[in-house]
Parts: C-alpha cells; structure tokens; sequence
C-alpha cells in the first residue's frame, strides 16, 4: 500500500483533516517473516475519519469519529516481546465521549479500558471510559503474525479438581491459552463445585479460588458453597458450535431438573433452563442424565424416564416436552429430590439412547437395567422399541453409562451400556431398529464389580490407516485404581499396541480412578481425570503417560488486523514456522502442519520442512481471506518447555502494520470548537508517541449566531434628534412632506445578535447607500448584545427604499467558513409624492 500525502503530513506531526480518511498505512512495515525489520524502530501513526458526515472537512457537534492508530512494530529482531498501545481520549466527557463497544485490537491483541486514566479494567465501562489500550504479550516485528504457544506435555497434576472431579472439558482461549474446566459429579446444590485448570500453565486459571459455586442466575460465579444447582450421577457436556465459550450442563434443583450454561471465557453463570418439575406420585423428576445434541436441541433423561428437550438457540423448552417415557424410571419416588439417575444417554443420528437402573426401593418400579429409544424426528418412541430392551439380567445389576457403537466403517449402528454386577463387566448393545448387536469384547476383561464409564471416541490416522476407538474409563475390581481400555471398532477388537487394561503408574503413582477423558485434536492426546482429582495425559496410540505430543491451532484472517475500512491492506500470507525449539527434539516424520480454511477444508502447501516451516505464499489471500494451521508434533524430548522458554507456531502474512481503533461522539456543547487525539505506547524498541491529530469542529445550526438588521429612518427634522443615540422619532418610513423634493435622511441600522454563541467579522450590507457600510465597518457582536450604525445620505430623488443586511461568521469557526447573510432590512425616505409610492416593509 503507497504511503500517501497524508501520511507524511500525519508523520511530520500536523492535523489531519477529518476528510483525511480511512486511516493512512504506516511506513513500510518490516518483512512479515521478521527478517530485515526496520532500522527506523517502531512507530505509532494516527488518523481519524469522520463516520457520520464521511469526506467532510470538519466535524459538526454530535459526529462521531473514528479514531485510528497504527503500530508498527520496528525491531531489529524476531524475537518476542511485550507492547502495549495507550490512547487516552483527549476532553473524555466533555468536548468528546467514547462510544461503548467501539474498541476494536488485532488478533492476539487484548484489550482495556479506563475511567480514571491510569487504572485499566477488562469490560467495557462505556461512556465513562476516558482511555483505552491494547496489549500484545508477544509482539513481533512487523506485527503481522500469530503466534500462539505449543502446548507442553501435560504432566500429571494434582489440581484443585476435588473427588469425583468427573470428565474434562477442554477450551482454548482466544490468546491460545489451554484450559480444562470440570464440574464434580452428585454434588449438592450449594456446593462449590467447578473447575479450571490450565493446561497451558501447568496451574490453577486465573479468576480463582476453584472450585466455584454454580448458580442459576446468570452473573460471575461466587464463591464458597453458595451455588443453587445440583450436579446429577452421569453427566455429559455440550459446547455450543456458535459460542464455544458457552458450555451447557444437566442440573438439578430442588424443585425440577434442567439445564444450566456456563460461560467459560468470562468465568461466569449464563443462565439455567428449567425442563421438568419435580411431579408427584408415582413417579418424580428427582435428577437426570445428558446432555446430547441432535440438530439444534439438547436431550436428557429425566428419573421418570421422560426425554427432556432445550431448543439450543433460544435456550427454551421445546414445543411438548417432557416428552412421554422411553425408558424405566428410576430413583423416582417423590419426595427425594436430587436422588440420582442411575444410566446414562447417547446420541446415534436423529435418535437418542437412554440406559436406566431401576434398583432397588429408590425407584417406583425396581427392575433389571434397560435401554430405551427416542425419535428425535417424531418425538416419540423409536420403530423397534416400543417397550424398554433388557440391558443386564437382574436388580443387581446397574450402569453409569450409554455409549454409541460403531462397524466396522465407522458408522454408528447403534447403543450400548455396560453394566456392574455378575462375573464380569455385561455389555449390552442393540442396533437402531432395536435388534440386537454384538457387543464389544474389550470390557469383558474385567471383573464384574468393575465401575466403567462412558467413553472418549476419536476417529483419527493412525499408521495402520484411519480408525475409531473408543476409550473407556474403569476403577474398582479388576480395575484397581484407575486404568484405560481401548477398543478399536474398525477392528472390532482391543486396540493394538494399547495395553488392556493400561495402568497409568506415573500419574500420581497410578491412583487416578479415572471417569472420564476429552481428546485434544491438536496434540493427538487424551486428557483424563478422576476420583483422584488427578489431571494427566496419555497417548492415544500406546497409553504413555504423560502424552509425549505438543502442538497449537490458530486461525489467521489478515483483514481482522485493520479496521478503518480500506483495502488494499494485504499482500499475501508468508509462512507457518515453530520458533524457541530444538528440531532435533522433534520426530518430524511422526509430525505435521495441516493447513485448512476455517471450516476444515484442505488447503494444499508444502508439508513441514526440516527447518520446521511451511511455505504459505502460494495461497492467494483472495480465494482463502483465512487459514487455520494446526501443528500436530512427537517429542522426542520435552527439554524446550521451561519456565523461561516458550516454543510457538507462529503464521505470517504480508500486509501493512495493524490498526486499532475506537469511536467518540463529539459534544453538543458550543464550547467545543476542536477535538484532538495522541497515542502512546511501549515495546521491545522503547516508549512511543504517535502524531497528534486534531479536527476543527464546525458550529451546526444549534451554535450559530441568531444575527437581525433593523434599518430605520429619523422622522424628526430636527438634527440633533437624528444623531447617534437621539430620540427620532426612528420609523420604517419618514412622514410626507419632511424632506420635500430633495433632502438628507438620517439612517440607523440595528444589529442583534440573540445568541446562542458569538458574531465574529460583522459586516453591513448597504449598495444604496454605501456610508452606512463604511460607518459600520468590521465589528464582533456577542450573543445577547446589539450595535447600531447611524449614516446620512443625500437624497437626489425621492421616494427612496433603502435595504440592508449583515454577513457573519461564528466566533468559533474554522478559518475559511463562508459568511452567512441575514434577511434584509428597508426603510423608505419620503417625498410630496409619496402617498402614491409604496412603503417598504420586512
């Protein structure tokens, strides 16, 4: 992009006219790849637009302006460094205020905000805010880069994840930051009861202590044990695909069951959906099991063996739900809110699968272990199903789970759940018609007083070509203290080169009891955790614990970096490259770089060179405005992750440095004559000042002067009652006869300034009789006041009307402003024969 004329003007310090937009491109910007970087070191470079009058050379009171700072990022190196943009808002609430929500920063940028100028905070506080930032962790040079950090090994850490911390959920930040979050399982309302682990940190997340309450009303969460929402026995996770911050998960109340919404990127309550009453007898809503999506709603099962249904995108109850029992009740008595459900729920296309327990003298109706079907289509009982099918042989008999299963393909074909009782674990599985499957053999190897629990499935490359593989969590009995069974469904058979079970003897010595894992697609690992409270990792591939993987995904669109709406920004993308690690330490034969758009499709580039980059300049930035890269490593060490050393994927474009920007509304007041804006800011180059730009503000119609002409003649005949301040009489017309045939007539001409701001270079118009505009001269009139101009002139015909007018400009307005012209003004000079001539009025 050309540097233009404004931009020299901007970079030699002068106003910009507001005209002056978009925002003028900073000074080359240094080779995306962060070789060559500029000797001149880094710069800011301010500009400002005006958005409600676009191209308008200066600003009316009540505009709003978008201000625009570029950075750019001039060091000599390519190494990583802090920089923050400071912009405080020069006459913040009294000549300008800011906009709320008009912050907008790069990728990998954070944002803050200011109400005293020097105390940022990270929301918005809207009017009040008197300056805003913007700070990168890992500024580079040239500033046209992402690079999010490659995730470490996850060694096996005793977190603040409390017993029965049940499945993780894994979030990625928007920086890149790695989190686990959990919530303990058949906790009590009150209890405090989620979790955040950073994978990233090895560490607690910040916002601490953990764990938190949950709460149904949305707001930050609590502390202590103050929450109102019971968590149920089996509990699986939603992450809505249009907000993947917004977790939803089943709860429970003591009066209903539902579901509750936890925001995880504000670390705050979202809400909860109330889904089924507690009921009376016979059968009561005391819990349930769930959640999963099919389509835009989430299913569960509630202990009375109804479906439960939210519409995601409204987060209401669908239209009829509860929907009538598939399956038995069970711990349904009334009154015993809050008894568990004992089962679980899984999703196979448009159908969902509920398992069901009913022991004992919990449940209204005690009987053997069960599957049922929903047709999420019809809403109403699946074809081939019509009743529950026997999932275990009698009472004694229970499960935690219902999981899908699969052929051979990979295809889903059906339901299965395994049951605790007998010899050894039972599973039981039937096809979507309801026939009956053959049932995996993997967890036949354990005893049968073994808790197993519903599985992590990943369908991935392996060497031997794509699989799908089922990991299942087990403790107890044969279990001992916590293992993993892999069954390989291509296969259908145990996963080959996977131990059965496999121990985890290096996380906290083998204690783990594990519930549940969450695969990370990126790294290739599994992320478990248990009754232990034990966060560890395991290779999928082989059960090595920890996982020896690494990697990181980021998303790089170039046109996110700008926001003063021009074109021309961007030139092309550059490379992906791993940065602060040993390559030696790499299996790069084992590793990958995947190149994609954003929704998944391949991108074809060169695979991962041995200096660990991945040529992107034959990607044209016109057919694919964004890339996802993913970097999928095998450590052959994990030396390069330290406290002081961060190894990074870093993605590169070509394009100008970046911009932040913010809008204000310019005041109303006519006070305000000019607003102005300076940036400042470090990095690794030293403090930063940016240009100075200041846009004159042009009074509107509500800050004029109000300026009137009155012109008059003296209608007495004697002179000195005609002289400056004399009696007159002053009229619109002298009286017949006074000045006979030829005469002089005695002018005054008023001038009123009724406000609201000053006159400035007034001025008389009077063709006819040019004394009275040389009388006058050139004067300033404030708001409220008045001058009067007296003039003579000799008559050499009569009648004669005489008109005039005044030309002003506004005291406060930019030099140039045309004069503005008041309405005229006549007075009419008499002769003998002036009762045949017509007076002239306004």
């Amino acid at each position: 992009m050309a540097v233009s004329t404004a931009l020299l003007l901007l970079g030699l310090g002068q106003a910009a006219p507001v005209a002056a937009a978009p925002a003028p491109a900073a000074a080359p910007a240094p080779a995306a790849d962060g070789q060559g970087a500029a000797a001149a070191g880094s710069a800011l470079v301010k500009g400002v637009q005006n958005t409600t009058h676009p191209g308008a050379a200066t600003a009316e009171h009540g505009d709003t302006l978008k201000w625009t700072v570029q950075y750019r990022n001039g060091s000599a190196t390519d190494a990583p460094a802090p920089a923050a943009v400071t912009d405080p808002i020069s006459g913040a609430g009294t000549a300008q205020t800011y906009v709320p929500g008009s912050l907008q920063v790069p990728p990998g940028w954070t944002p803050s905000w200011s109400t005293d100028g020097s105390t940022f905070q990270s929301t918005d506080p809207g009017t009040a805010t008197v300056a805003v930032r913007a700070e990168n962790p890992v500024a580079r040079a040239g500033g046209t880069q992402l690079s999010p950090l490659l995730l470490a090994p996850v060694q096996p850490t005793a977190q603040a994840t409390g017993g029965d911390g049940y499945t993780p959920v894994l979030y990625r930040t928007p920086t890149g930051e790695v989190q686990a979050w959990s919530i303990y399982h058949h906790a009590a309302p009150a209890t405090a009861k989620v979790v955040c682990s950073s994978l990233t940190t090895g560490q607690p997340c910040t916002g601490g202590p953990w764990p938190r309450p949950l709460n149904a009303a949305a707001g930050p969460l609590g502390t202590g044990n103050t929450g109102d929402l019971g968590s149920p026995l089996t509990s699986k996770y939603v992450l809505d695909p249009q907000q993947p911050n917004l977790l939803y998960y089943p709860a429970y109340t003591p009066t209903g069951v539902g579901v509750g919404c936890l925001d995880l990127a504000a670390h705050a309550n979202c809400g909860y959906t109330a889904l089924a009453a507690n009921g009376t007898s016979p059968s009561a809503a005391n819990n349930l099991a769930g959640l999963v999506k099919v389509g835009d709603n989430l299913y569960a099962a509630a202990s009375t063996g109804q479906v439960l249904c939210l519409t995601l995108p409204a987060r209401t109850p669908c239209a009829g739900q509860p929907y009538a029992p598939v399956v038995a009740p069970n711990h349904d008595l009334p009154n015993t809110p809050g008894a568990l459900y004992q089962g679980g729920v899984t999703a196979v296309g448009d159908k969902v699968f509920a398992s069901s327990a009913p022991q004992g003298s919990g449940s209204s109706a005690p009987g053997a272990p069960a599957l049922g079907c929903f047709d999420t289509t019809t809403n109403t009982t699946c074809a081939g199903w019509t009743t529950p099918h026997t999932a275990g042989p009698s009472t004694a008999y229970y499960t935690y789970d219902a999981f899908t299963s699969y052929d051979t393909a990979g295809q889903p074909n059906g339901a299965c759940t395994s049951t605790v009782g007998g010899a050894n674990v039972l599973t039981t599985c039937y096809a979507v018609d309801g026939s009956p499957l053959t049932a995996p053999s993997t967890l036949a190897a354990l005893s049968g007083n073994t808790l197993t629990f519903d599985p992590e499935t990943v369908t991935a490359d392996t060497a031997t070509g794509t699989r799908t593989r089922s990991y299942f969590p087990a403790w107890g009995g044969s279990g001992g203290s916590g293992v993993t069974l892999c069954h390989d469904w291509t296969a259908a058979a145990p996963c080959a080169g996977f131990p059965t079970p496999a121990t985890h003897p290096s996380a906290n010595g083998g204690v783990t009891r594990d519930y549940g894992y969450a695969y990370d697609s990126t790294t290739r690992c599994l992320i478990g955790l248990g009754d232990a409270g034990v966060l560890f990792s395991m290779d999928p591939a082989t059960a090595a614990s920890p996982c020896q993987h690494s990697g990181a995904t980021v998303t790089l669109k170039p046109t996110d970096f700008y926001c003063d709406g021009a074109t021309g920004h961007i030139q092309g993308y550059s490379r992906a490259r791993l940065t602060d690690i040993d390559l030696t330490h790499v299996d790069l034969n084992a590793s990958r770089v995947l190149v994609t758009d954003p929704g998944g499709a391949p991108v074809t580039v060169p695979p991962l060179a041995a200096d660990g980059t991945v040529d992107l300049t034959g990607v044209d930035p016109a057919a694919h405005p964004a890339l996802t890269v993913t970097a999928q490593l095998v450590l052959t060490s994990t030396g390069d992750f330290s406290t002081t050393n961060h190894p990074m994927l870093v993605v590169d474009y070509r394009g100008d440095a970046p911009q932040i920007c913010f809008r204000t509304t310019v005041a109303a007041a006519c006070t305000t004559t000019s607003v102005s804006n300076t940036a400042t800011g470090t990095d690794s180059t030293g403090a930063l000042t940016s240009n100075t730009v200041t846009t004159a503000v042009a009074p509107g119609t509500g800050c004029q002067p109000k300026i009137t002409v009155e012109k008059e003649i003296c209608g007495s005949a004697l002179t000195r009652d005609c002289a400056p301040g004399g009696p007159g009489p002053w009229a619109k017309t002298s009286p017949v006869g006074l000045l006979g045939l030829l005469g002089t007539a005695h002018w005054r001409i008023t001038v009123t300034n009724a406000g609201p701001v000053d006159a400035a270079t007034v001025t008389v118009n009077d063709p006819t009789t040019p004394a009275c505009q040389h009388a006058a001269g050139t004067f300033a009139l404030a708001a409220g006041s008045s001058r009067q101009v007296y003039c003579d002139s000799l008559l050499l015909a009569l009648p004669l009307k005489n008109t005039a007018s005044a030309s002003f400009v506004a005291a406060n307005a930019p030099a140039g402003t045309a004069p503005t012209t008041t309405a005229p003004s006549s007075a009419v000079a008499c002769s003998l024969l002036c009762i045949l001539a017509v007076p002239g009025k306004d």
